[in-house]
């Protein structure tokens, strides 16, 4: 187990550091990819005749349910650094059949596009707990704030430009007829992808190797789910716990709000699919903006503030999407949608950075892959819940005649119970 001295002596001057180059590069890369296809997916599951966009989502999601303990276990026991090259491999192999499917839709149809989009989760799965997990073990604690920041601003600015480049592939490359082969030309978007996976996996070996942290732990069955060290963990902190399941909620709500901004824009603001993922992108831009912003603000205010007030931010911003006027148009207009939703980013990389930096350092150095892949497994089955609760959702707003827009207020309503209740424990962590 690492001493607090021994994080201390770890650098924290991250401009010059290949390592960080490395994992920054590798995570954008792999952010990229994966916004990309799975926009692609969610566009042509709302071009199929009804919206699937949910079910869709839950087929992502699952891989990071099932596997997330295997990979925190596999995190823990062995070097993290050899495991992030090895999922940046599986995620060339990836794009390679996502190049398939999409070649060969008119005969196989969306099953081998949303297969492809459930093993581009697993190999996600796998890359998560070395991802997260291994930043504690490069750089100092000092560091940490500021590498959380930079690693959350360029994943979200690779969230932009592979929503964007997806709308603009599906715009220049899907006839707007319909036809068995419709879909066929967006091989070239996934070509793409192949290039830029095998950028990443280049990236992947600047990454400086680092000792396995638990390497005589042994696999039990309860890797696969929760393992009974974690468990114990659990029990013990509360605080920790607690920071756990409200993670868990907002990735639910988040990711509710993708395909709500999808209908968005295709449907009351009557944009094409290009200009709606650019759309979608401005909650990244705003993500982007708040993640610089809330590193900064760690030093300043305590994490319970800022989480406090993020979470609030998010709920002001979902209900004023919500609001429509009497002919069921946002309320807010166009411009006024688009400032709402950089201003949810803002609020949104406000509440998560001080959160993830304390998931982060909480755990014993033992127990951070494991507990990163417990993080990610809840965060995810918040995901998965989320495509399901996301379809409902729909059928309440057409049900009662309201604009797709009151989504938002539904999510809102997921949201409020946090900002009101929710307070991290302030107090400092004196022992690992």
């Amino acid at each position: 187990m690492e001493s607090a001295s021994q994080a201390e002596d770890l650098p924290t001057h991250l401009s010059t550091n290949p390592s960080f180059w490395g994992m920054l590069t590798t995570q954008f890369l792999g952010a990229f990819n994966d916004n990309v296809f799975k926009q692609l997916v969610l566009l042509m599951a709302i071009s199929e005749g009804a919206d699937l966009q949910g079910w869709a989502t839950l087929v992502f999601s699952v891989p990071f349910v099932l596997f997330s303990g295997y990979a925190g276990f596999l995190s823990d026991k062995y070097s993290k650094t050899p495991i992030i090259v090895y999922s940046k491999v599986a995620e060339i192999v990836v794009m390679l059949l996502g190049l398939l499917a999409f070649l060969f839709y008119d005969q196989i149809g969306m099953i081998g596009t949303w297969t492809v989009l459930f093993l581009m989760a697993t190999q996600s799965t796998f890359f998560g707990p070395g991802k997260y997990g291994i930043l504690p073990e490069l750089f100092g604690t000092k560091a940490l704030p500021r590498a959380n920041g930079l690693m959350v601003m360029t994943t979200f600015l690779a969230i932009i430009f592979g929503v964007v480049m997806a709308g603009n592939l599906y715009k220049r490359l899907v006839p707007d007829e319909p036809s068995p082969d419709m879909f066929n030309k967006l091989w070239i978007g996934s070509a793409i992808c192949i290039g830029i996976a095998v950028g990443g996996t280049l990236t992947s070996l600047l990454v400086r190797r680092i000792k396995p942290a638990q390497p005589d732990t042994k696999f039990t069955w309860d890797n696969i789910g929760i393992s009974y060290d974690i468990r114990k963990l659990l029990m013990k902190d509360r605080v920790l716990l607690n920071a756990l399941l409200v993670s868990c909620v907002f990735w639910m709500v988040s990711t509710i709000a993708m395909p709500t901004v999808n209908r968005l824009g295709l449907g009351p603001l009557k944009l094409d699919e290009e200009a709606t993922s650019l759309l979608v992108g401005l909650i990244a831009i705003g993500i982007m903006v708040g993640a610089p912003l809330g590193s900064l603000l760690c030093r300043f205010f305590s994490p319970r503030i800022l989480i406090t007030g993020g979470l609030w931010g998010i709920v002001v911003f979902l209900a004023a999407l919500s609001l429509w006027d009497g002919m069921q148009s946002p309320l807010l207009g166009l411009n006024g949608c688009r400032l709402a939703l950089v201003g949810l980013g803002i609020a949104a990389a406000i509440y998560s950075i001080p959160l993830q930096v304390f998931l982060q350092e909480r755990p014993p150095n033992a127990l951070k892959g494991r507990l990163i892949a417990t993080m990610n497994q809840g965060n995810f089955l918040g995901m998965l819940l989320a495509g399901p609760l996301y379809q409902l959702f729909e059928l309440i707003a057409n049900s009662l005649g309201t604009p797709i827009n009151s989504v938002f207020l539904m999510i809102a309503l997921l949201v409020l119970p946090l900002a009101i209740f929710y307070r991290l424990d302030p107090t400092p962590i004196t022992e690992k």
